[in-house]
């Protein structure tokens, strides 16, 4: 993880995902990009209203102006808080678009938590599935640390679920993992494994503790047994993959994806 990306909410304050961007940075010794995005006023405003497309297009131009004066004010406070190299970029279209582009020349992505429980203001099942590296959305009351000792790992054997866990390792290495097994599928139809993958040992290999949990709810309810038992374990992290069904049937169907995104109140590393 030595570019790391930080989508900035919000240029004015220090969001979660930006202070914990700007840690990670320092302790890792990596670089670290913020990236504001404003929306096109071409997707806000009504076509058949000349005056408000005006209007948005004006305050968009504004909005650009500001964003873009705002990268000194971000380099300094990353400079005074120890970050090596920084570098601001300022956006112009759909969120999730503008991001995806941007991470492909980063290892992380770093992402605030919706506004409320049950939605937010930009899409972020759209940004994750996108990214084509590893996320993490931090809540709105994420604590001001980026050593996470305890960290609970959502596992069903699928290859979102081991692309997340070594994407995680810089996490895990030489802490305590709550492994919280889940249904495994046959994700690679046609092949057989003897002996099949054996998770517990790959993460002791790497110096993890692991106190392994079976999850025996239904696919409906896993997604709130493993936030119970990530709590109860008293986690500071949880490492999953995202969306091992198509995103249509998660949230048509429920999902464990949309649920902990909805609901979790730590940190959450995700890898589609």
């Amino acid at each position: 993880m030595q570019d790391i990306l930080i989508h900035v909410r919000d240029f004015e304050k220090r969001t979660p995902a930006a202070r914990f961007g700007a840690r990670l940075a320092v302790k890792s010794g990596a670089s670290v990009t913020g990236v504001y995005v404003c929306p096109n006023p071409l997707y806000i405003a009504p076509a058949f209203e000349p005056e408000l497309m005006a209007a948005a297009i004006e305050n968009a131009r504004e909005l650009v102006k500001d964003a873009v004066q705002a990268k000194q004010s971000f380099l300094d406070w990353t400079r005074s808080l120890g970050v090596v190299h920084a570098d601001w970029v300022v956006a112009e279209g759909p969120i999730p678009d503008a991001l995806a582009q941007a991470a492909t020349l980063h290892d992380l992505l770093v992402l605030d938590h919706a506004e409320g429980p049950k939605g937010s203001s930009w899409d972020i099942p759209g940004t994750i599935l996108k990214a084509r590296v590893p996320c993490i959305v931090l809540p709105q009351q994420a604590p001001d640390h980026d050593r996470f000792e305890r960290v609970a790992i959502g596992w069903n054997g699928s290859p979102e679920a081991m692309r997340a866990v070594h994407s995680a390792m810089p996490f895990l290495e030489g802490r305590h993992a709550l492994l919280l097994r889940g249904e495994e599928r046959d994700r690679y139809p046609g092949v057989a494994w003897n002996p099949p993958f054996d998770i517990e040992g790959y993460l002791r290999r790497h110096n993890v503790t692991v106190v392994p949990h079976t999850i025996a709810a239904r696919n409906d309810d896993a997604g709130a047994s493993i936030l119970a038992e990530a709590a109860r374990f008293g986690a500071e992290l949880l490492v999953t993959g995202a969306y091992g069904r198509s995103r249509f049937s998660e949230w048509i169907l429920g999902g464990v994806t949309r649920h902990v995104l909805a609901w979790a109140d730590i940190p959450v590393l995700l890898r589609h």
